[in-house]
């Protein structure tokens, strides 16, 4: 095997790209590889380290990849398409938010809230309304990331969550619009 490829030696005998290694190495094209590896820790592991790379070599392998089975796989993809921040992420995200797994709904809501698109305001705006407290939390933190006013009357009603965290995200979300709008920015460039 050539030395410059980073392997080690796994219980089974088999030997295993460091991830790491491959991370530092940059080498996108052999963690693109791992996504397929049937393992599931180099699975994720190469999703993560994908995401930070921030690579666009990468979205097209990590938007196939919010299909793997496990939903470990799912939710790294979707927060290393939100580091990668590529529009062409978001329908497929969008998708995600209708999954019943409700670590790659907070995934996907955190992607979408990076990336910024106008399209996944009312998606997001909808999960406000998911039974899961943190997916309202992170889709709250989304929608103030986009800074869209049209999320400022769901954001308002989620002043009333019965959730603490919920309320605090919905609170600074509202004051992330209130500071992007047209009339603030007007404001700090009088001062």
């Amino acid at each position: 095997m050539p030395e410059n490829t980073a392997t080690r030696e796994d219980p089974y005998g088999e030997e295993q790209p460091s991830v790491r290694e491959l991370e530092v190495q940059r080498n996108v094209a052999a963690l693109v590889m791992l996504l397929q590896s049937r393992l599931l820790n180099l699975r994720w592991r190469a999703a993560e380290a994908l995401g930070h790379l921030g690579d666009r070599r990468a979205v097209e392998p990590l938007i196939a990849a919010l299909s793997d089975p496990f939903v470990d796989v799912q939710w790294l993809a979707a927060k290393a398409l939100g580091e990668i921040g590529d529009v062409r992420a978001v329908p497929p995200l969008i998708e995600c938010l209708k999954s019943d797994e409700k670590w790659l709904r907070i995934g996907t809501a955190e992607a979408l809230g990076n990336i910024r698109d106008p399209r996944a305001v009312e998606p997001l705006i909808a999960a406000l309304g998911d039974p899961e407290r943190n997916v309202r939390k992170t889709a709250a933190v989304a929608l103030g990331k986009i800074g869209d006013r049209a999320a400022e009357e769901a954001l308002q009603a989620l002043r009333n969550d019965p959730e603490d965290r919920v309320r605090n995200a919905a609170e600074a979300a509202l004051k992330r619009l209130k500071a992007a709008s047209p009339a603030a920015q007007v404001q700090q460039t009088a001062e």
